[in-house]
């Protein structure tokens, strides 16, 4: 008799209609969130503060209890939420302009006072529900529909490596930067993911996990040329990695 190796996790809904572009890779990363969430036995007492943007329909896909954050406010919910209900395990899940352009006070606050939080912030270099504007993360010279010439660097300035700055943050346990453009470097992911939920169960301080994601519409790329740009340019500029694990240090 054969033995099931995969299946639909519990924390993820079984009866909710795909809802991302073809190839885009929060599919991914929503499923390996919904595989720790069960692995960790969390799914009954996690919240989810879902943000805007593309990534506010993993309340749609997530079987879990969610609240919806204002533009760059999901961790500002999850701070008031965790307080309230130390008990419960909260994370959020956001995109790169809501975490660290509109958001970005609120995220790195949030890690500077060691708020007992897990963050998953998913960049595509671009705001992808909006049109695919610049965002805080859009790579020097990459064309947008509102940088037709590629981002300048006199004018814009350098993309922010959020990774790096939340590592810098006193209050931070876990930072990380990781990629889904292989199935290597899913594994890394979800061992990230788990690192990120471990620190907040263990109640060492903020966990993040920096995802870097395709966004092949609003890129006008196919699918695994989309993943191309990931490993051939952004990689060199993101570099993945573990920027600080209070845990590995002790």
């Amino acid at each position: 008799m054969a033995t099931q190796v995969f299946k639909i996790p519990e924390s993820l809904r079984e009866d909710v209609k795909y809802s991302y572009c073809p190839g885009c890779d929060h599919g991914v990363a929503i499923r390996l969130v919904a595989e720790i969430l069960d692995e960790l036995n969390l799914k009954e007492k996690a919240i989810l503060a879902a943000s805007i943007g593309c990534s506010v329909t993993a309340y749609d896909f997530l079987n879990v209890d969610s609240i919806e954050a204002p533009h760059g406010r999901a961790l500002a919910e999850a701070t008031g939420v965790k307080r309230a209900r130390p008990d419960k395990f909260v994370f959020t899940y956001q995109g790169d302009g809501d975490f660290a352009s509109i958001g970005l006070a609120e995220s790195l606050h949030a890690a500077l006072r060691g708020e007992n939080l897990s963050a998953i912030c998913i960049n595509n270099t671009t705001y992808g529900m909006t049109g695919g504007q610049l965002g805080p993360t859009t790579l020097l010279g990459q064309v947008t529909t509102t940088s037709p010439t590629g981002r300048n660097l006199e004018y814009y300035g350098y993309p922010i490596k959020i990774a790096e700055h939340i590592a810098l943050c006193d209050g931070t346990a876990f930072s990380a930067r990781v990629s889904l453009d292989s199935v290597a470097n899913i594994r890394k992911a979800k061992e990230a993911i788990r690192k990120a939920f471990e620190v907040q169960i263990k109640g060492l301080g903020f966990g993040f996990v920096e995802i870097l994601s395709t966004c092949p519409t609003n890129w006008k790329m196919t699918p695994d040329k989309a993943h191309d740009r990931v490993r051939d340019e952004m990689m060199k500029i993101f570099v993945p990695g573990i920027y600080k694990d209070i845990t590995s240090e002790k």
